[in-house]
């Protein structure tokens, strides 16, 4: 997927800590389409990559709308998004991307914390009256963005946490269907917390890599194995005609961009999808939370940020 320009047509505090881009392109034409659950891989002045949901209309091709928090302590995109970017400022876009779709069902729960309304936002307003819900929780009324477009919605329950407390996840969970899909997007512990619960249809998204229950940091795979395992192996990069080994203590992404300077990636951590790469031989060992359980059982591709080879050689199309 190519990399293309467009042009920041306005910014807005959407809430404290949480600015709104509005993105067209230079030229004034539309816009590809998109489906509620998409994200754009987003290329910053600095050169980071970073990936954000599309909060806006899918029927408005005239420019796409971003949604970003502030995160002092991230890794620095979302410094440089409110310290650096202004009307006028040209970004490198690759997408829409969507692997988190709204897929067809009688009912539907939505759960949101904090800047994790952005990718269901579009949900419920595709949706009629009626076959949907949504609690959407955050520290305060202040800092919860679009509240005021949800606000208008039945069906829509805000949970202030520093008036109202954390939403009440049992009482939300104990009397749905059991045929209702729930979605939900937000902090590691709202997701781990959902899904303790409910044994029913549930589709997430992160947007950080997963944290393991009782840790306050994403931790290294137990006994040695993951993204840089105590096993060395040989993988053949097809299309550049090169056969490299992976030693042991080194990612497969660190040794085949030190050969291929130029292949995408972007968290290095298992979770955006930008490293995805087609696997022409070999069993891959995945460690990411971007693929299904049919599609790691396939074998055919794989984030080789985190991947590793299941035995002694891989081949990729790279």
């Amino acid at each position: 997927m190519s990399l293309f320009p467009l042009t920041v047509r306005s910014v807005v505090r959407e809430a404290e800590d949480v600015l709104g881009l509005l993105l067209a392109d230079p030229t004034g034409a539309a816009l590809a389409p998109w489906e509620p659950g998409a994200h754009l891989e987003v290329t910053l002045p600095s050169g980071a990559v970073r990936h954000y949901s599309l909060c806006g209309d899918p029927a408005d091709r005239s420019a796409y709308r971003l949604g970003v928090l502030r995160e002092p302590a991230g890794r620095g995109g979302s410094e440089e998004i409110h310290t650096r970017v202004r009307e006028g400022t040209v970004l490198g876009v690759r997408g829409p991307v969507n692997r988190f779709p709204l897929v067809p069902a009688e009912r539907y729960l939505f759960l949101a914390g904090g800047i994790g309304i952005t990718p269901l936002l579009p949900m419920v307003r595709a949706l009629p009256p009626g076959t949907w819900s949504l609690v959407y929780g955050g520290r305060s009324l202040a800092s919860m963005a679009y509240r005021e477009e949800l606000a208008g919605l039945p069906g829509v329950t805000l949970v202030p946490q520093d008036t109202a407390g954390r939403p009440d996840l049992d009482g939300v969970l104990g009397g749905l269907a059991p045929d209702t899909v729930v979605y939900c997007c937000g902090p590691e512990g709202l997701l781990r917390a959902v899904a303790e619960r409910w044994r029913g249809p549930l589709r997430t998204e992160r947007f950080g890599a997963a944290v393991p229950a009782g840790t306050e940091s994403p931790a290294s795979p137990a006994c040695g194995e993951g993204p840089a395992g105590p096993e060395g192996f040989e993988v053949e990069l097809r299309r550049s005609g090169l056969t490299l080994w992976v030693e042991p203590g080194r990612t497969l992404l660190d040794v085949v961009r030190g050969a291929v300077p130029g292949v995408a990636y972007s968290c290095e951590e298992g979770w955006c999808g930008t490293c995805e790469t087609k696997v022409l031989a070999g069993v891959p060992e995945h460690h990411d939370t971007v693929l299904g359980a049919d599609e790691r059982a396939s074998g055919t591709t794989m984030m080789i940020c985190v991947g590793r080879a299941h035995g002694p050689r891989l081949v990729l199309d790279v």
